[in-house]
């Protein structure tokens, strides 16, 4: 399909992106990912969290340097990490999501979830949410395989591209809470937007042309992709 033929994919991410950073959900995750790190590598509670901050800022995901260098089991951390959080009690539909979903104009552009997280957390996340059924896949970071790739590694943004079928970054739109992550799909030529928290502080640099602080302000920067194009907060 020419690049001007095919229909450009709108990717987004999951966490701290269609849920807001407040509802702690990251922290809780940090917590059993130290929790995972002392218990399976006998590290004090100090070196568990300094080990899981650097694998993070090396590979983009704390599981990676745990395959890599420990051997670890992934689908057995993602049981004791991701599928052991209480989402149910945490995440709630999200009636101003699901309406922000709803009016992009899919007539335009396709809507694809992309998240480093395994399968089945992903999933979850968006049910609980009950916007799932706007999206017509995800790509997420696949732990059964032997060599696992995640965001913001290029790979990663190509197995994307192949899985929701667009062969051209110019089709490409992106929004992602991670500084590095959109900041790699915009050096891969993707549209991109990074998603600030309210209470984030300014980064030094853009990482990407568009910077927000709401998933809302995606109908001003991106009207053209939007059925009606005023920003609701």
């Amino acid at each position: 399909m020419a690049e001007q033929d095919e229909k450009p994919v709108f990717f987004f991410d999951i966490d701290n992106c269609l849920y807001p950073k407040s509802t702690k959900v990251a922290h809780m995750m940090s917590e059993l990912i130290d929790k995972y790190f002392e218990t399976h590598l006998s590290l004090s509670q100090e070196d568990a969290n300094n080990l899981h901050l650097k694998y993070y800022k090396e590979y983009g995901l704390a599981i990676e340097g745990l395959v890599r260098h420990h051997k670890v089991d992934a689908l057995d951390y993602n049981r004791m990490v991701d599928d052991a959080l209480p989402l149910e009690d945490i995440i709630k539909p999200s009636p101003v999501l699901r309406k922000l979903l709803e009016d992009i104009d899919t007539s335009k552009v396709r809507l694809w979830l992309f998240t480093n997280a395994y399968i089945t957390h992903g999933k979850r996340v968006v049910r609980l949410l009950q916007v799932d059924d706007l999206f017509e896949g995800i790509t997420y970071c696949d732990y059964s395989s032997e060599k696992f790739v995640c965001k913001p590694h290029a790979e990663m943004f190509q197995k994307a591209m192949e899985e929701a079928g667009v062969s051209s970054p110019k089709n490409c739109y992106f929004v992602d809470d991670s500084y590095i992550n959109t900041k790699a799909a915009h050096a891969l030529g993707w549209t991109a937007a990074h998603l600030l928290d309210e209470a984030d502080p300014e980064p030094p640099q853009k990482a990407s042309q568009y910077q927000i602080r709401s998933l809302q302000k995606l109908r001003d920067i991106f009207p053209q992709l939007f059925k009606t194009a005023t920003t609701e907060e």
